[in-house]
This record gives C-alpha cells, sequence and structure tokens, in this order.
C-alpha cells in the first residue's frame, strides 16, 4: 500500500475506523456513559456535546463507522429499527403520498397503515415482483418518499434499484431503501443512486442478538437530514451509548459474519431446491430465482443469510416442520451468527400477504452439514 493509499473499507471497520486511543494506546474505542457534559467558565462547551439524547462521543465514532461501512455523507442511529422509519416518516406532511411493495418487513407496512388511518397519510403498495409496477404506484409531483426493500423480506423479491431510484427522481421524490437483508458487505444501495438508506441494526450490522438498533444513511446532508437529526432529538429516540458500543463491537466482524452465513445459505438452498418437501425455495442466489441476474448485478458481494422454504401442503404441515426442527432455533428477528427458523404468516398477523405454508430461515455461521441434517429430518417425518 502506497502513502497516499487508503486502506479497504473492510479494513477500517475490522479496527473500528483505526481506532487508537492517544492516552492509552487502547486499540478499543471506550464506552461514553455520560448523559451530560460540562461547560466552561464562560459557557462554552468543552467540546461537541451537551447532552446524550442528542449524542455522545460513543454514538458519534459508531455514526462514523456506519457512514464509512454505506459509502454515505452521514448516518444516524436510533433506539430501534421502528424508531428510524418513524422518525423518517414524521418528516412527511398531512396527505403527503408514500409508495411501498407489498411484500416488505411487516412492522413498517402496520405503522404506514396507521399513518394512513390516523394523519392521512397516501399509501400506495405496489408489487415488488412486477419489473412495471412501481413506476405504475408513483404519482409525479406528489409522491415524496418511494420506500424499497431489496430482497423483500420473506419472499426475497429483487428490485432493480438503479432503476427505481431513476423512476423515483423523475417524479420528483426521493428512494430509501430498506438494505437491513442485504448489508453493505452484500450491496451499496446509495451507489445505485439511493437517497437513503435504513438498516435495522439489530441484524447483521450487530450480528449477536443483543442489541437493538436502526440507522439511517444519507447520499446528502440536506435540509431533510437536519430535520432528522431534529426530529430524533427531540422524540428522544438515540440509541444509549452501552448499546452503540456493542453494535461497534460487532460491527467489526460484520464482513466475515455475512460471508459465511451468505455461504452457508447458498449450500442450504441449492440443496433443498429440488426436495420433493417442498413446492419452492426462495433465494435470489440460485440461476432459477426470477430476479437472479438484477443481484448478481447490485449485490456483488453475495447473496446473503436469508431465505424461505414453501413446505408442499398447508399451514399445518408447516407447523408441523417447525415444531421438528432441532438445530435452528424457532424465533422472530435475523442476521445473528445463531440459525434462526419462523413461521412467518403466523407472526405477521392481520395485514400478512406472504403464503401460508412458508418458512423463513435466517441461516447464520453454523457448520452447514448441521443444519442441512437438521431440516432434512424435519422434512422427512
Amino acid at each position: 500500500m502506497s502513502d497516499n493509499e487508503a486502506p479497504s473499507t473492510e479494513t477500517l471497520i475490522a479496527q473500528a475506523l483505526h481506532f487508537i486511543d492517544e492516552a492509552s494506546g487502547a486499540v478499543v474505542p471506550a464506552w461514553q456513559p455520560s448523559t451530560t457534559f460540562a461547560r466552561r467558565e464562560d459557557a462554552a462547551l468543552y467540546g461537541d456535546y451537551s447532552y446524550s439524547r442528542s449524542g455522545s462521543p460513543t454514538v458519534h465514532h459508531l455514526e462514523q463507522m456506519l457512514a464509512k461501512l454505506e459509502s454515505g455523507a452521514d448516518a444516524r442511529i436510533f433506539s430501534s429499527g421502528l424508531a428510524a422509519i418513524t422518525c423518517l416518516m414524521e418528516t412527511l406532511p398531512t396527505g403527503a403520498h408514500v409508495v411501498a411493495p407489498r411484500v416488505m418487513y411487516h412492522g413498517a407496512k402496520d405503522w404506514l397503515h396507521r399513518l394512513k388511518e390516523k394523519r392521512g397519510l397516501k399509501v400506495t403498495f405496489f408489487d415488488q415482483s412486477d419489473p412495471a409496477g412501481l413506476a405504475g404506484a408513483i404519482l409525479p409531483g406528489e409522491t415524496k418518499i418511494v420506500w424499497v426493500e431489496s430482497p423483500a423480506n420473506p419472499t426475497w423479491d429483487v428490485i432493480d434499484i438503479a432503476a427505481a431510484a431513476e423512476t423515483a427522481h423523475a417524479a420528483g421524490a426521493l428512494i430509501a431503501v430498506d438494505a437491513t437483508c442485504a448489508p453493505p458487505v452484500l450491496c451499496q444501495p446509495l451507489k445505485l443512486g439511493a437517497d437513503l438508506v435504513f438498516h435495522s441494526a439489530t441484524k447483521y450490522l450487530n450480528g449477536h442478538s443483543d442489541v437493538t438498533a436502526g440507522v439511517l444513511i444519507t447520499n446528502d446532508a440536506s435540509t431533510l437530514w437536519s430535520e432528522i437529526d431534529h426530529l430524533r432529538t427531540y422524540m428522544g429516540s438515540i440509541l444509549p451509548p452501552f448499546e452503540g458500543w456493542l453494535l461497534i463491537r460487532g460491527m467489526r466482524t460484520v464482513f466475515l459474519r455475512v460471508e459465511r452465513a451468505s455461504k452457508n445459505a447458498l449450500a442450504i438452498a441449492r440443496h433443498f431446491e429440488n426436495h420433493p418437501g417442498l413446492e419452492s425455495v426462495l433465494y435470489p442466489g440460485l440461476v432459477s430465482h426470477p430476479g437472479h441476474e438484477i443481484a448478481v448485478r447490485q449485490m456483488p458481494g453475495g447473496f446473503g443469510g436469508m431465505l424461505s422454504l414453501l413446505v408442499n401442503g398447508s399451514v399445518d404441515d408447516a407447523a408441523a416442520v417447525m415444531s421438528r426442527l432441532k438445530v435452528f432455533v424457532r424465533a422472530t428477528s435475523l442476521g445473528g451468527v445463531e440459525s434462526l427458523a419462523e413461521h412467518r404468516y403466523l407472526v405477521e398477523g392481520a395485514n400478512s400477504v406472504v403464503p401460508k405454508n412458508l418458512i423463513r430461515l435466517s441461516v447464520g455461521i453454523e457448520a452447514v452439514d448441521d443444519l442441512i441434517a437438521d431440516l432434512e429430518q424435519a422434512l422427512a417425518e
């Protein structure tokens, strides 16, 4: 490496932005728990912080890592994924029009339904499996935010982010991409034209099922970004410092974890693609997947650790398969080092549009042969 050549993002994240404490030489960023920060005799602050509801040294370091990881201009961390989504949607005036996919994270979808009922937000849900679906849902000059999730949870339809960004911008709308299931190791939506990227940082970014967090990352620290910053302060939805410190620690291994999970998921998808106990396997890494070519183009780092199995039979048959799992943990969430399985229809509730026989798998970093054997025995009975 030459003197003028910067280390790669992978190296910088592993080293927490090449952190070295100037006072002690420590290579691990410290946790700063203080909620308040002193002022000098003339009332000037000692540094950049006054009260932890607006920011703190630990949170600021985390946000710098997140912006670097996603190649963004700036990042804001929140106490949960839904807190981040709520903050973004709160920037919209009453009656504004939002476009979102028909299949998406059910918590965000439920919140959009609530805003439609309580605040008069206009929401159009488009068919994410139809390449022409988005364009038909946008109202030029009226649509304010286009919300895209790719791959779409839990059917894993792939939306062409670059094409979606071009369509949204032509209509005068911003495009925000939920990339929770395709973390920056795999895909970088800002480089494809997105204005904002959202992650439930609880998932792959943290990766250890011990922190709840959400993040918005921007391409442009504009007026909207200032409003998001202002709203987060007044809504009190910033991530506390200790959880921020845990997330810093988790992010340092994100490249290794996602690479292993993606490798395991691809092996499982290929093994079960034509299994007699399954109607189909939904995974964008399979050549047979309708969105495979787009996924190859916009996910150069791999296809991720998420896939779904459509069990032959009814909702009861899928429940029976779930009950027989011994290695996969029956639990909600995704992106941790442990493999999880979930009967998605039963979890999503009244607004669910997913198939009743769908089992969603979050593939972890265990020995893949153990995971395959567990699914085989669960499907065999």
